[in-house]
């Protein structure tokens, strides 16, 4: 769900630029000591699934795993999903660095709000409706970055609509799919580690 160079306008560039900006310094307190090779982990599968994508006009569909990123760190998948952001632009020419801002601010989003289903769901220590939990976390990150790149398009340039939602839309099957595999992630990390998901 990368946005490419060249394509937003500088409004929306900077207002994710400072979005990001604000959430990487806050992620970057959040983070737990125990948590940096976790953190480290994710960040790496965060890189690696969005290496096998789809273009799809100005942008891309492509696994993302920013929901199982924000429902095991929290506020600490932003600072996690810049560096791996990063890397890809650096390494891959995947998205660029003037949009890395807004690319940040709508995966790191997205993940905040599957912190937040995840535990409005399951409950502090993350015990009940687990499963169901993870697949909610993972399906509305998608959701929600895939509405605020629609939201990025459509404010840059009105005939950037219909891209837009052609993007939104082909992200529907990626929800289900990143639902469902942070559901069952979240099962088996609870088994490994039963107080991982302590609420941060």
């Amino acid at each position: 769900m990368h946005i490419a160079e060249g394509v937003l306008s500088a409004p929306v560039l900077i207002t994710g630029a400072v979005v990001a900006a604000a959430g990487v310094a806050y992620g970057l307190k959040k983070i737990p000591a125990n948590h940096f090779m976790l953190a480290g982990l994710l960040g790496a599968a965060f890189f690696v699934a969005s290496l096998i994508h789809v273009p799809i006009g100005f942008s891309s569909a492509h696994l993302i795993l920013n929901g199982l990123l924000g429902v095991v760190l929290g506020w600490a998948a932003f600072p996690v999903i810049f560096v791996a952001l990063l890397l890809q632009a650096v390494l891959f020419q995947f998205g660029g660095f003037t949009v890395l801002g807004v690319n940040t601010a709508t995966m790191g989003l997205g993940a905040l709000a599957a912190y937040g289903i995840f535990y409005a769901i399951a409950g502090k220590s993350a015990d009940k409706r687990l499963k169901f939990a993870g697949f909610c976390g993972g399906f509305s990150a998608v959701l929600i970055s895939g509405i605020l790149t629609a939201l990025a398009l459509a404010f840059t340039n009105e005939g950037f609509v219909t891209a837009a939602w052609l993007i939104f839309l082909s992200n529907l099957p990626v929800m289900v799919v990143e639902g469902v595999i942070t559901a069952f992630a979240v099962v088996y990390l609870k088994h490994s580690d039963p107080g991982i998901f302590n609420e941060k």
